[in-house]
């Protein structure tokens, strides 16, 4: 579904919030949607994307109502599988508080809550954990952080960002849950804050709920919900010399295999950042960008519930590869992969907004070198008048060579609105020069 959004006419609504989940976030009157009325007959990882990404939870924004209701709703996921929560107090959730004004994003204000679950392994104490993670937040109504200007006010509903990932994170919670035995502890984390800058990660690894020096290795989920062509990049696989092989072992042994695209790097951009500055090895898991990134067009129509069940496979394969039944995982972190390009996990965000100009490109994170290749340009943009193309691979921007993406965006950051420049593409065989007159930042 595209364009201005409504919520549902007020009696359906009102139908909605009669009945919230067991021990639903309330404020005064207002109640969470019951699941069962949103989900009706989906089951498995579409079924945790379509109420997440509903209208009703008002998109998911860290510390609101919207965000709360998403909470309980994994939680209760999480305790229906049989997990053990592992929050404050025995409880489902790691929380603080959040009195932040925020570069160009307003004041948050409120209680922020991870939510976390653990599975117990069958070794002896103590065990190495291995934590695998998605973060649940969104951007609420946009502003902050949102490439469609014109809908401030109007509900992202952040399918794919990251109600995708959240629902992978769940079905592989209970694949894990009803398979073999693991010798190590696995934690599941759903992280909020991701969005204003890695928040709910940075918080863990500042308060670990397992000690970090026992923490093995950390898998991310975020934006695995529209796979195109069997694709599916990895993120960080320069972390720890063995991950090129579980990864391709661990997909060897899934029903549907996937085109693994390997990026050593991947610093930056989500929660693993936060794990891979602590020296944990750390992958991420991506499906790669789209048009509808950040905008509120991501709905979870949209979304590829084949290809997240795939992934979710994959995860749980990777996962047992990683705890073999001996008990001691066989990773080797590899010295310096964390920061490579000397980003604070805080900086996130960084490849994703908060530059002084627009040229409109989505980047293909899929490649890791050798040019920054784009997915598709976005319509009406510098991009798209200077006659850029989705499959283009941008080499040069000005005096500026361009083998990645972190070249790209120092590039970027020399640059003011209003300036043209030239942009070098591969285009096939054939090297093309385009002028781009660059807009002003999102």
């Amino acid at each position: 579904m595209t364009g201005i959004r409504t919520h549902p006419a007020p009696f359906l609504a009102a139908l909605l919030w009669v009945a919230g989940l067991p021990g639903a976030a309330q404020q005064g009157a207002w109640r969470c949607p019951a699941a069962a009325a949103l989900v009706g007959d989906l089951t498995g990882e579409m079924a945790h994307v379509r109420y997440l990404a509903d209208d009703l939870l008002e998109g998911r924004l860290v510390a609101t109502r919207g965000e709360r209701c998403a909470g309980d709703y994994i939680a209760s996921r999480f305790a229906a599988i049989g997990l053990e929560p592992a929050g404050d107090d025995g409880g489902w959730f790691q929380s603080w508080t959040i009195d932040s004004d925020t570069p160009h994003g307003g004041v948050v204000q409120g209680e922020a809550r991870n939510v976390t679950a653990i599975l117990r392994g069958s070794g002896a104490e103590p065990r190495q954990a291995v934590i695998i993670g998605a973060h649940y937040d969104h951007l609420g109504f946009g502003g902050f952080g949102s490439l469609s200007p014109d809908d401030t006010g109007t509900v992202h509903n952040g399918a794919d960002d990251n109600a995708s990932g959240t629902a992978v994170l769940i079905e592989a919670a209970r694949a894990l849950a009803n398979g073999p035995p693991l010798a190590q502890d696995i934690l599941f984390v759903a992280f909020t804050g991701e969005e204003r800058g890695l928040w709910g990660s940075a918080h863990y690894v500042r308060s670990p709920l397992l000690p970090l020096e026992r923490t093995v290795a950390m898998l991310n989920l975020d934006m695995v919900g529209r796979i195109r062509d069997d694709l599916l990049t990895v993120m960080g696989t320069g972390t720890a010399e063995e991950w090129t092989g579980i990864l391709e072992a661990a997909n060897e042994r899934i029903a549907a295999p996937l085109d693994l695209r390997f990026n050593s790097d991947g610093f930056g951009g989500s929660d693993h950042s936060s794990f891979q500055a602590q020296g944990i090895p750390a992958l991420h898991f991506f499906s790669n960008t789209h048009p509808e990134y950040h905008r509120v067009e991501d709905d979870w129509e949209l979304v590829n519930a084949a290809g997240m069940a795939r992934v979710t496979e994959l995860v749980t394969a990777v996962t047992r590869r990683v705890v073999p039944a001996t008990g001691m995982a066989a990773l080797t972190p590899v010295a310096g992969a964390a920061n490579p390009h000397g980003t604070g996990a805080g900086d996130g965000e960084s490849m994703r907004s908060g530059f002084r100009v627009r040229m409109g490109t989505l980047p293909d994170y899929s490649r890791e070198s050798g040019g920054m290749a784009i997915t598709a340009v976005r319509a009406g943009s510098p991009a798209e008048e200077a006659d850029m193309r989705g499959g283009d691979i941008i080499v040069k921007i000005g005096p500026h060579e361009i083998d990645d993406v972190y070249d790209y965006m120092a590039a970027l950051n020399e640059l003011d609105p209003g300036d043209e420049v030239e942009v070098v593409v591969l285009r096939g065989e054939e090297r093309v020069t385009v002028r781009v007159t660059l807009a002003p930042g999102d």
